[in-house]
């Protein structure tokens, strides 16, 4: 016989609240989301059939209600105070030796816990249940947000067990950094404005006054003190009262412990800092609480701050300071990326007077002026970033940035293909911004391949000014190549030798070698393929270009502006000049073979070919061989240590061979070792 309707509903609670545990304060999920889903539904639907077995703390009641009109003022029952703030190790020594002193005794143990950088909230429970839940305020007075807070999981909405008659909680409000990118990204979905941080977007979820708009918001809770109580088993330390927190289901830093001295206390305090930007959420410091009751309450308050407790703060890691210029830099393959040049500002423990813009969307986004006061953001190593202007301070005369059209390192166009974030310089064998990298690629075995020309001996070369472009390792005599550092007569006469020997190239591996922006190794085949010889690549349009297998509008933006800057054009005619002659012949503008239409994928290790073996003698007869799996790949030829290209084609079901049924299709063909 079934069980009755309100032992159903009571059970289904009880669950799903278990779960809400395990997942959001164990961040241990016991059930897959679907199956959450499906207990949340037949709580609703019993809760529908009997309206009588309703409750407010149901966890189906977490999303819901009304929209609010405003916040009505909470005045709480014990004012919710402020901590004293330090800022370095004398000022906590300092804490230390005057209650050391107050209590007459040293040994003082304290309870240690992360600050959180959210918003502090008080919860009021009566007989278990959640009733109120009110903002900080002014510590007198709040603001009641419980139609918000009821929507955060982590918040119980009954407590477990035997519950006192009065308890409040206070404790953070906070957004998860993974929950606040994931949210951003929902916002630049919608084309909506972005939340600025974490803090601001909690405080700014927990008031808003529909509370299904708060629903959607990864907000989370930790409580960390006691307000007013009545039959609460108050003990002795507040360690034991976070105990009794958690058991009574509300959640707790896992994070606070007991120390003792002032060596604990800066131990702590360090230990914290140096895994703060490895934690889910944001902290700006710590905050040590003394551990027994009676001594706190020996010790009282100053004016609207204990005198038991202290928050040792961090550095900042957002400090205003003035936008003086914006420059671009020019990275090794050419992107362009704008440079903030700030007045000097002391943020996250250094003096920042450089930030990263990323790209000219980036500074178009956040309307970024020249003259602005800006928000300067540093997260333990991470580069220092500009995160917003103050708008209210901008000056009057400020107008909108513009990208250079001239790369300031070279001189060469700076363009930037429709569909990219990034601009470039197409000054690519010639801008000494990309040099080093681009003779180290033009070297490189799948490009001309010169056996010996190592990223040292090229970092050499080009710092005592004996190539400019990878047109002169042409020209490079014995003599030049001996006097370099720790590069001897044998070496020397061995890398002429192999500079000599790559002197014929296929135009295929040249046109890979000279490192042309989003043309790798199969594009530059097809170029090759389909226009036959370097000069009726350099004379062909972008439409003719798109007419290519595999060469979109973005390619074929990108093949001819490289091919539009003159100074890449000069390199080209030196490396003839210098004695590099490539292969050319007859254009090839229709595939053919009987695997012509065909798209193959290499994956693993075969047992007898290697994956360039098999590369070219599926290409001999037609066949495409790209490097990632799609709805659009033919087969799968799949070796040893196959990964997730594998698993991907099974995904998609596709047909996949291993090298027996390669080599079986190869012979059907034949085309025989």
């Amino acid at each position: 016989m079934p069980d009755a309707p309100q032992v159903q509903v009571d059970n289904l609670r009880a669950l799903i609240e278990q779960h809400n545990r395990s997942y959001h304060l164990l961040d241990a999920p016991t059930v897959s989301d679907a199956e959450y889903d499906s207990l949340m539904e037949q709580l609703k639907t019993l809760e529908a059939a009997y309206p009588e077995l309703q409750s407010s703390s149901s966890p189906s009641m977490r999303v819901g209600g009304a929209v609010l009109a405003g916040f009505r003022e909470v005045r709480h029952a014990l004012p919710m105070l402020s901590l004293a703030n330090a800022f370095s190790d004398i000022e906590v020594r300092d804490f230390f030796e005057r209650m050391a002193s107050a209590v007459g005794s040293e040994a003082l143990e304290f309870s240690a816990e992360p600050k959180l950088d959210g918003l502090a909230m008080s919860l009021k429970y009566v007989n278990g249940e959640l009733t109120q839940a009110a903002t900080r305020g002014d510590g007198e007075t709040g603001e009641d947000v419980t139609h918000t807070v009821r929507t955060i999981a982590s918040v119980p909405l009954k407590l477990n067990g035997q519950a006192p008659a009065l308890l409040e909680v206070r404790g953070e409000v906070y957004m998860p950094r993974a929950g606040f990118h994931r949210f951003n990204e929902i916002l630049k979905a919608r084309g909506d404005k972005l939340m600025v941080n974490p803090r601001n977007a909690a405080a700014g979820s927990v008031r808003q006054l529909d509370p299904k708009l708060a629903a959607e918001r990864p907000l989370a809770f930790f409580a960390y003190g006691i307000g007013a109580s009545d039959g609460f088993n108050s003990s002795e330390r507040h360690s034991s009262t976070l105990a009794q927190f958690r058991a009574l289901g509300l959640p707790v830093s896992p994070l606070v412990e007991n120390v003792s001295g002032v060596a604990g206390l800066l131990a702590y305090f360090n230990k914290i800092g140096a895994s703060r930007d490895s934690l889910p959420y944001d902290i700006d410091g710590v905050v040590y609480k003394l551990d027994r009751y009676d001594w706190q309450q020996r010790l009282g308050f100053v004016s609207k701050a204990p005198r038991f407790a202290l928050a040792h703060k961090f550095p900042a890691q957002e400090m205003p300071t003035r936008l003086l210029a914006i420059d671009v830099q020019i990275g090794r393959t050419g992107a362009v990326t704008p440079v903030a040049r700030l007045e000097p500002v002391f943020v996250g423990g250094v003096t920042v007077t450089n930030a990263t813009l990323h790209n000219f969307d980036e500074v178009q986004r956040k309307d970024l002026r020249i003259g602005d006061t800006v928000i300067v953001r540093r997260a333990g190593d991470v580069i220092p970033e500009v995160a917003r202007a103050v708008l209210e301070l901008r000056p009057e005369s400020t107008c909108s940035w513009q990208m250079p059209t001239e790369c300031p390192e070279c001189g060469s166009a700076i363009r930037r293909i429709d569909g990219e974030a990034v601009a470039r310089c197409t000054g690519g064998l010639f801008c000494p911004a990309q040099r080093k990298e681009g003779v180290k690629h033009f070297a490189s075995r799948r490009a001309l391949d010169i056996e010996g020309l190592g990223d040292k001996i090229v970092d050499q070369l080009i710092d005592a000014k004996l190539i400019a472009t990878p047109a002169d390792l042409f020209s490079l005599t014995f003599t030049a190549l001996a006097s370099l550092e720790r590069l001897g007569e044998k070496s020397a006469a061995n890398l002429i030798d192999a500079i000599n020997k790559s002197r014929k190239p296929t135009l295929e591996r040249l046109l890979f070698a000279l490192g042309i922006p989003q043309a790798g190794e199969n594009t530059a085949k097809q170029l090759a393929r389909y226009f036959g010889s370097m000069d009726a690549l350099i004379a062909a349009s972008t439409d003719e270009l798109k007419l290519i297998k595999d060469v979109g509008p973005q390619v074929s933006a990108s093949v001819r502006a490289f091919f539009d800057e003159p100074h890449n054009l000069e390199v080209i005619a030196k490396l003839k000049a210098n004695g590099v002659l490539w292969t050319e012949h007859a254009p090839i503008r229709e595939i053919s073979g009987p695997l012509a239409g065909k798209t193959f994928v290499l994956t693993g290790t075969l047992p007898t070919l290697s994956r360039d073996q098999a590369k070219a003698r599926l290409e001999a007869l037609g066949a495409t061989v790209s490097g990632s799996v799609s709805k659009k790949t033919s087969f799968v030829i799949a070796g040893s240590e196959a990964g997730s290209k594998l698993a991907k084609a099974e995904e998609l079901g596709l047909q996949i061979l291993d090298e027996a049924g390669l080599l079986a299709m190869l012979a059907s063909f034949d085309l025989t070792a």
